[in-house]
């Protein structure tokens, strides 16, 4: 090895040894401050309604070494088509952000608390997410939309708000478009997973009752883990992924 060789690889020895240090000593730091975020808005009253996914992305899940905050984004993206996407009841917006976006053209995101639509703007933008303040049961976006999603929140409704929530879906779907979603299970006893909520399912068959009156094709799933029993959701009138006549590749989205 020449010299001029040797002292480059000195220098990337070098370089790769502090800033392996200051990444290291950054992680700490931002796990630490994420930890204690985490504190005060989940251990102080009143709690939200809405949940700041940096929490997960910078602490949480390398913590618990739980990745079920991913599927959702990873379940909705497979069902989506290209084009225009309604969100509902987006919170932050992470997924709007960094998984409906990037394969959508436009998303438009809504959210009826105040707090959760400034901090999707603040911490999620994206040039084709548009983020608004709206009650879905009286305000729902108006539009034709490839793809909806509903996504941690058809639990904060009552079943008959869910009924006419689906029955505006339903509208606003274009032909063939996909809703998507997911919400939880009830822990056993009844108790409920946040105040917030006003109906969690029993199982895979009760979340499906909501869904077979409005859809000619309904796929309802499940993962469970210690801390948590998870529904997904897929329904639409024409195809749902996975199925036969569902495309293999899935479209670029369309500018």
């Amino acid at each position: 090895m020449s010299l001029p060789e040797a002292r480059k690889g000195l220098f990337k020895s070098l370089a790769e040894a502090v800033f392996g240090a200051e990444a290291k000593l950054a992680a700490a730091w931002a796990a630490g401050a994420h930890r204690r975020l985490f504190k005060a808005q989940w251990a102080l009253k009143p709690e939200p309604e809405w949940f700041d996914h940096r929490l997960d992305l910078y602490w949480q899940w390398l913590a618990d070494r739980n990745p079920l905050w991913l599927e959702r984004g990873v379940f909705g993206s497979l069902a989506l088509k290209g084009g225009d996407v309604l969100e509902l009841a987006c919170g932050d917006g992470f997924n709007a952000r960094n998984f409906y976006s990037l394969r959508s053209r436009r998303v438009i995101a809504c959210d009826f608390d105040p707090t959760a639509v400034s901090a999707a703007q603040q911490n999620n933008p994206a040039p084709n997410v548009e983020f608004r303040l709206a009650d879905i049961r009286t305000q729902m976006p108006q539009g034709q939309f490839e793809n909806i999603v509903w996504d941690a929140a058809i639990e904060h409704f009552t079943p008959d708000e869910i009924a006419s929530i689906m029955a505006n879906i339903k509208a606003r779907l274009a032909p063939g478009g996909v809703l998507s979603g997911y919400t939880l299970v009830e822990v056993q006893g009844g108790a409920k997973h946040l105040q917030a909520h006003e109906y969690e399912f029993r199982d895979m068959q009760d979340l499906h009752r909501f869904l077979a009156p409005h859809f000619s094709t309904v796929k309802v799933f499940e993962t469970v883990y210690a801390s948590r029993h998870n529904l997904y959701f897929w329904a639409s009138d024409g195809a749902i992924p996975f199925a036969p006549d569902w495309p293999h590749q899935y479209p670029r989205p369309t500018v």
